[in-house]
């Protein structure tokens, strides 16, 4: 979402993210945090190719998606159509969003904040997040909790992390290698993709990382409680250990 940050083309490149993405471990989540009365407005941010929002869909609520990318926005609604789904999908960039609305649920998930790259782009998310809450509504967003390990050894060597068939019948396989920069907080990874067979490309898939308490004072710096904050999706309490952060939060 910067010029010194990129990614690839290939990782928006909607059949292949489809035929990566299909794990839904967080959408029971989700939905036990969705309202209770099927009249709410329901806004969800970065909805890529709608893995989350058909779902919330199909369980009758009136669901809005915004994505910054055309693509994926696309392929969204090819695939509400062949549901029969009417959903409101909006290419917009969450920084600087204003859509005259106010919703009850606002949601950031499948660690799309990470694609925020400096301070004031966290900050200008969340205060347009705040613009369109409602006064009693929740804001509700995933994230990794860095694991620097991890990343020492991810830079490493390259590793394989993905295989798959897509539904136009190309063949992908990921390779992955990646370098931390301290100064930015930005873990530079790169995606070597092999398509039927054959070297296609390397693609960047920049990604910053928020420290546990870092991003708490984020929150609270633009006016919201943090009601919950859990460590996996089963809403065990956030810990050393935890591979996820996730925050349950309401205006201040």
């Amino acid at each position: 979402m910067t010029k010194n940050y990129t990614v690839g083309h290939l990782i928006y490149d909607a059949s292949i993210y489809d035929g990566m993405n299909t794990d839904l471990s967080d959408l029971q989540f989700y939905k036990r945090w969705l309202p209770k009365t099927k009249d709410a407005l329901i806004l969800e941010l970065c909805c890529g190719t709608g893995r989350l929002t058909l779902p919330i869909a199909k369980e009758g609520y009136n669901i809005t998606g915004v994505d910054f990318t055309a693509s994926m926005l696309d392929q969204a609604k090819v695939k509400a159509s062949n549901e029969g789904l009417v959903i409101k999908f909006i290419e917009a960039d969450m920084r600087y969003l204003d859509l005259q609305d106010k919703f009850d649920l606002i949601f950031i998930p499948f660690n799309s904040i990470h694609h925020l790259y400096k301070n004031e782009d966290v900050l200008n998310a969340f205060n347009a997040v705040k613009k369109h809450l409602k006064p009693k509504g929740l804001f509700i967003l995933d994230c990794f909790n860095p694991n620097i390990q991890f990343i020492v050894d991810g830079g490493k060597e390259l590793k394989q992390i993905s295989s798959y068939i897509t539904e136009d019948g190309r063949k992908v396989d990921i390779k992955e290698i990646m370098h931390y920069e301290n100064k930015t907080q930005v873990n530079r990874i790169e995606w070597h993709y092999y398509i039927n067979g054959e070297f296609d490309s390397v693609q960047n898939l920049d990604m910053r990382m928020f420290y546990p308490q870092e991003l708490n004072s984020y929150l609270e710096m633009s006016g919201f409680n943090i009601l919950n904050k859990f460590g996996n999706f089963k809403e065990d309490e956030f810990n050393d250990t935890s591979d996820k952060q996730i925050f349950v939060c309401q205006l201040a």
